[in-house]
């Protein structure tokens, strides 16, 4: 190893091969070549080196108030710009407070790249001050992890990281750095090409297998599209609208695929699953034909397995191999990009192959029969704030925590385009939806940001206001607050008797009061004529906002299809 740290510009066009650098600035270098802009993080003991290296560079760095809101903000940002986000922590409890955000990024197919810092190398496995086995804990939830051991590894680890996490089916990485490899000499040499043996994801459906769905679809009477975040992580958006078009068939989404097509088009139906439409349920159950694009089948959509679409053959496009055939039968597998399956395709069929004349007319009955509504009163409903927020703000990038918020957002926002709908799908992480806003609004400046929030769930990151103020980064967040962990209290109602057992959350804290604390904006309504006013206000402030929106207590998510029942066993909750 070299005994000097020479000075540098970073990013300088002058750093060719085999620069001399500590591994700090390595680190830093190798940000600037997979064109990082933003990195989410909070510092420490074992990351000092790397900290001190960032003092000097152009990469723009917003202390977050809690590690794991770096997670969430990368997540969110990786969401909003299709572009790997970046998060920082130090060793230890830093890294493991990151633990929560990077499961859910691995649960949602979100490419993250997580750095922390490790003690020194001698002193691994020792029990040493604030360590902690973070390439163990995270195996489960990673796509994949390193552990640098020798520093000189870190411009190719950071090249595969990179590769890793942004390429197949998305999903998070983490890189441990130990203290000691931050602060040696290496010369600095990024490769240009990676070759990763027994990793090439597959981008080209087989086209035998193309020409069989093709076939399917032919024959089909009652085809139905159910599409997922694959499709948005794949750019396939418009060749969905395209198929979907050509042979004219409705077009479902889970929640992670909200946004793929257009809510207000005519062959949309919406949501599935627990709470989605009746109508997007009984058309899944009464299909002769799913053409699942980019899903997973999970338990949210499928309700009981055994009685899921009893009729109907099952088209499965996903880049990822696993996920075919993992959770339901399936009699056309083809793995491949989206994007490329759904192109080729398209050569298969033409609009003259359409047979849906009388199944449309028969789902166009179901949506006039079965129609996403609730009641319309004096009182102010979380529905009616959401159907706002989408009229004043049409083409805002909508957040959400978890929840009935969730529900609600993902029901009554009219959604036109892909990246405008963020949430946690698969893990259905409370706290996630501020600090992901905050990435999102990073990653796109020039967007309206609106987290749309629980009052209990948005309490678990509001530290992060604190973040917001200082860095000037005026995300919006309406809180439907009904003073419960509402949808555990709706559970509790319908299953439980009404027992509210440790749901209640009145009168916890003056939400208003506590944005003016941070320094934010704070706005209240608990009328309905209040509403459109508000959040026309805080869009026009151009500050971080919180607005309390003070909601009837006892509202219900509807549909509900209970747990473990077929997703046409819904509820009658009206």
């Amino acid at each position: 190893m070299l005994d000097k740290d020479p000075v540098f510009k970073y990013g300088d066009w002058r750093i060719m091969a085999k620069t001399k650098m500590s591994g700090a600035k390595a680190v830093i270098e190798s940000l600037y070549k997979e064109n990082v802009e933003v990195i989410f993080g909070y510092p420490g003991g074992q990351v000092l080196p790397l900290y001190d290296a960032l003092y000097d560079a152009d990469i723009r760095h917003i202390l977050v108030r809690h590690e794991q809101a770096a997670a969430h903000a990368a997540d969110g940002y990786a969401r909003a710009t299709g572009k790997a986000g970046v998060c920082l922590a130090t060793s230890g409890p830093g890294a493991t407070n990151l633990v929560t955000g990077i499961a859910t990024a691995y649960m949602d197919s979100i490419p993250v790249i997580a750095i922390t810092g490790q003690v020194p190398r001698p002193l691994i496995g020792n029990d040493a001050f604030q360590e902690a086995n973070i390439t163990g804990i995270t195996l489960p939830i990673t796509k994949h992890n390193y552990l640098v051991q020798e520093s000189g590894d870190i411009p190719r680890i950071f090249k595969e990281a990179f590769y890793i996490a942004q390429t197949g089916r998305p999903g998070p990485v983490l890189i441990d750095i130990p203290k000691d490899t931050q602060t040696e000499i290496i010369e600095f040499e990024y490769p240009e090409e990676i070759k990763l043996r027994g990793y090439k994801p597959t981008y080209v459906g087989n086209e035998q297998q193309i020409k069989k769905a093709a076939s399917l679809i032919l024959k089909a009477e009652k085809p139905i599209f159910y599409v997922g975040g694959g499709v948005i992580f794949s750019n396939a958006t418009e060749e969905l609208r395209a198929i979907a078009e050509t042979i004219m068939a409705s077009v479902t989404t889970t929640l992670m695929g909200m946004g793929a097509f257009p809510s207000a088009h005519p062959l949309s139906v919406g949501m599935l699953g627990m709470h989605g439409t009746r109508y997007a349920n009984y058309a899944i159950q009464e299909s002769d034909l799913i053409i699942a694009v980019g899903v997973r089948f999970d338990d949210r959509v499928t309700g009981k397995i055994s009685a899921f679409a009893p009729n109907a053959k099952i088209i499965h496009i996903d880049i990822d191999p696993a996920e075919i055939g993992k959770n339901v039968r399936v009699d056309v597998p083809i793995v491949g990009d989206a994007k490329n399956v759904l192109k080729t395709l398209l050569k298969y069929v033409k609009p003259e192959h359409a047979k849906t004349e009388t199944w449309n007319k028969k789902i166009t009955a179901w949506k006039k029969e079965y129609p996403l509504s609730y009641k319309k009163d004096k009182l102010l409903r979380p529905q009616f704030v959401v159907e706002q927020i989408s009229e004043v703000c049409p083409d805002a990038i909508i957040v959400t925590e978890v929840g009935q918020n969730q529900m609600w957002a993902a029901q009554f926002f009219n959604y036109k385009n892909p990246r405008t709908f963020i949430s946690s799908g698969g893990l259905g992480t409370m706290g996630y939806g501020f600090p992901a806003a905050m990435g999102a609004k990073v990653g796109k400046p020039e967007s309206t940001v609106i987290d749309i929030a629980g009052d209990g769930s948005f309490q678990m990151n509001s530290q992060e206001l604190a973040t917001v103020v200082q860095n000037d980064i005026p995300v919006i967040v309406a809180i439907l607050n009904n003073g419960f962990l509402g949808m555990v209290r709706q559970w509790q109602e319908l299953f439980f008797s009404r027992r509210y057992s440790e749901t209640c959350l009145e009168g916890s804290v003056d939400f208003v009061k506590l944005a003016e604390a941070y320094g934010a904006l704070g706005l209240r309504a608990t009328k309905k004529s209040e509403v459109k006013d508000v959040i026309e206000e805080a869009v026009k402030s151009g500050c971080p906002t919180i607005i309390d929106f003070v909601v009837e207590r006892e509202e219900n998510v509807s549909p509900m299809v209970p747990a473990g029942a077929a997703i046409n066993e819904i509820l009658d909750l009206e």
